[in-house]
């Protein structure tokens, strides 16, 4: 694990830049959908964002930019950023095709002042399946506070950490350890948008951050936390016991006992 963990930052990029053309062509996220109707952001996020014309966003780790747009379809004055070049470029060819002015920088989440230069922006937002690439997350709130404007806000969409701890047939059996937080060796063969797909660059580390830790790093930067929210639902088969309601939207079995799949905050800069 010593040297996977030594090349996160190689292997991971390898990773995404291969699936980046996958992802584009799967159902899982179903480009032809978003072609006609840009807004892929889930209920939760635009009710506890509010409204967004005009402001400036900066979408970390926006992989091809599809959250990113949305908010941009939503009025919001955007840039999106992501380590992965041909992500960038998809992204970018997407917003020309759908009209949508958006801004899309390749850099690593932990340069981002650096490449944007100094500039400051209103909202700072990251979502599903960004923290877990990440190895140090006091230096990435760091970096969110700095990219903050005075009065601006960081919104954070994640899946919580606790679902990662339970087996994947009942979910109710504690098989992970809540407190070992990484690394730890990832990836495989295909991608969850498509598990058949032919894939080369196989090798991923990831690091599963508790609650506590993205709390006190974000409190840490010095943001003060508005809300912390936890869900009973997630957006993809995170547990083979969850059951599918309403197209994408997994939850609990009736009658289970529930615990949360995902949550969100909202922190802001004096």
């Amino acid at each position: 694990m010593g040297d996977l963990a030594g090349r996160w930052r190689e292997l991971n990029r390898a990773y995404w830049d291969e699936r980046v053309p996958v992802h584009l062509g799967t159902a899982f996220y179903g480009m032809e959908g978003f072609r006609a109707r840009p807004d892929s952001l889930k209920g939760f996020e635009t009710a506890e964002m509010g409204d967004v014309r005009g402001r400036s966003l900066i979408h970390l780790q926006c992989h091809f930019g599809r959250d990113t747009l949305s908010w941009a379809a939503r009025g919001a004055r955007v840039t999106g950023l992501d380590f992965s070049p041909p992500a960038i470029e998809a992204a970018s060819r997407l917003a020309t095709e759908l009209g949508l002015h958006a801004r899309f920088l390749t850099s690593d989440v932990y340069d981002a002042v650096a490449a944007v230069e100094g500039e400051i922006f209103d909202i700072v937002y990251a979502s599903f399946g960004a923290l877990n690439w990440l190895p140090d997350i006091t230096r990435w709130a760091s970096v969110v506070a700095e990219l903050l404007a005075p009065g601006g806000c960081l919104y954070l969409a994640e899946f919580h950490p606790f679902s990662f701890v339970l087996d994947d047939e009942t979910g109710s059996r504690v098989t992970h350890d809540y407190f070992d937080e990484g690394p730890e060796a990832s990836g495989g063969p295909g991608t969850y948008a498509d598990e058949a797909a032919v894939t080369e660059h196989n090798d991923t580390v990831e690091w599963r951050h508790s609650l506590a830790t993205v709390v006190s790093a974000i409190a840490g930067a010095g943001l003060r936390i508005r809300f912390l929210h936890e869900h009973d639902h997630t957006f993809y088969l995170q547990r083979q016991s969850l059951e599918c309601h309403d197209g994408d939207i997994y939850r609990h079995p009736e009658g289970a006992p529930r615990y949360p799949l995902t949550y969100s905050i909202r922190a802001e800069k004096a």
